[in-house]
């Protein structure tokens, strides 16, 4: 799989022909399938017109006014979930993603899923044999860093034994509380052998970064992007062999750097750190895979072997 269309991909990109993209395989590693889905498959589904976002915003506070705005309540009920789950497989057919990382935060087990693990697996795993079987899926457990430690442990009770899960990931604002809060969960997946992930570096500081790793003893981060600030930060991460899924549009929009062709996706992948590159949010950003392949090429971030080199490279396997 991983040499598989590489020729297509780099004449693809160098044609500039997104078709063309698409039938490359890559991978898929930070989606939030919430947000992550088909806008035509929702507006066919639900008749529901969601309009990504054209222009940097100035803060996540503007991304949740948009996402109030565009989607709100909507979707709240067990069958619009269960609805942008297919939205995500959709869309992730479409874009070529032959490894897709996506899964429920644990709120939502109670709030659509009845509290019943097995309705929320079968789901995910209906809707991938369903719509695209042939992708890999990585079900994931996330979890919000607003939560409440006590919430949150009580939520993943219910989680813990169940040998569906991939992986765990906290996202949210970096914030709201001390890392090391978390460390007694994440100590508890690493025994439920989940692969350790989590949102950091797309708001905080390097050193934040490393904390986070060392902290929960990370696998991989999702964004990292403020490692680049420091050099020692960098060795770090290559070092301990930590991955950092990459989101290029979403960081754009969201005006965490100022353009693509500067993004520092670039430093870090030339420094020798294990990057990948995926979407986010789709219906935010209009950013699936394919797309933010293409945007960094246009906009000389990446030559075209550099970016067959990552899209190889998220292709490979990553064990629990």
């Amino acid at each position: 799989m991983i040499n598989e269309g590489k020729t297509l991909f780099i004449d693809a990109l160098k044609q500039e022909d997104l078709d063309a993209i698409k039938k490359c395989p890559k991978a898929d590693l930070h989606n939030h399938f919430v947000l992550g889905g088909s806008r035509k498959f929702l507006l066919e589904h639900s008749a529901k017109d969601i309009e990504p976002i054209t222009k940097p915003l100035q803060s996540m506070d503007e991304m949740h006014t948009w996402n109030s705005q565009n989607i709100g309540e909507y979707f709240n009920s067990t069958e619009g979930r269960k609805m942008l789950i297919k939205a995500a497989f959709v869309q992730a057919k479409e874009d070529g993603v032959t490894i897709l990382e996506i899964g429920e935060d644990v709120w939502g087990l109670n709030e659509f899923f009845h509290n019943d693990i097995d309705e929320l697996v079968s789901a995910f795993e209906t809707a991938h044999q369903e719509i695209s079987p042939d992708i890999e899926l990585r079900l994931q457990i996330g979890m919000s860093r607003h939560c409440d430690i006590a919430y949150l442990e009580d939520c993943l009770s219910n989680f813990w034994g169940c040998k569906a899960f991939y992986s765990i990931d906290l996202y949210g604002d970096e914030l709201a509380q001390p890392i090391e809060n978390f460390k007694t969960i994440y100590r508890r997946a690493r025994e439920e052998g989940l692969r350790l992930k989590a949102h950091v570096g797309e708001w905080g500081t390097a050193e934040d970064v490393r904390r986070a790793v060392e902290c929960l003893e990370l696998d991989e981060v999702q964004h990292g992007i403020a490692a680049a600030e420091d050099p020692s930060v960098i060795r770090f991460l290559i070092d301990n062999h930590i991955r950092l899924n990459i989101t290029p549009s979403s960081n754009y929009l969201l005006g965490r750097v100022e353009n693509l062709k500067t993004h520092p996706i670039a430093e870090l992948y030339r420094s020798g750190v294990d990057v990948t590159i995926n979407s986010d949010d789709v219906l935010i950003f209009d950013s699936d895979v394919s797309k933010e392949y293409l945007r960094l090429y246009k906009s000389g971030c990446f030559n075209v072997e550099e970016l067959d080199d990552i899209r190889k490279n998220g292709l490979k396997a990553k064990s629990k």
